[in-house]
């Protein structure tokens, strides 16, 4: 599984163009470490790291969480459901021309309200 993260993360790497150095420095790791992430031989590694490389390569932090070990396939599957997007509690509402001058009025006051 290590392997596969390591080769997911050269992939990104290489993909953009990077070399070991401009990745690592602003993940805020050193290129060593790095460079031993995509060879596969970092045992556990740490989920803050993986995040901090997600958005420098601009991979799914869930993706590399599940190469790394930390999810399995139900844990991984629970997440992405908690993450995905709600509809919308007026979806598939027919509300009538009064109700939806109320709901404009009603995010007008909202909007007002805000502070500058």
């Amino acid at each position: 599984m290590l392997e596969a993260l390591g080769s997911v993360l050269r992939s990104g790497r290489k993909e953009r163009g990077l070399s070991l150095a401009a990745v690592a420095e602003p993940a805020r790791i050193s290129a060593a470490y790095l460079h031993k992430l995509e060879r596969g031989v970092v045992a556990n590694p740490s989920p803050r790291i993986l995040a901090r490389l997600a958005v420098v390569l601009e991979l799914p932090y869930m993706r590399l969480m599940e190469l790394a070990g930390y999810l399995n396939e139900m844990q991984l599957a629970e997440a992405r459901a908690r993450l995905a997007p709600k509809a919308h509690p007026l979806a598939g509402q027919q509300l009538t021309d009064e109700e939806w001058k109320r709901v404009g009025a009603f995010i007008r006051k909202l909007v007002a309200r805000r502070p500058s």
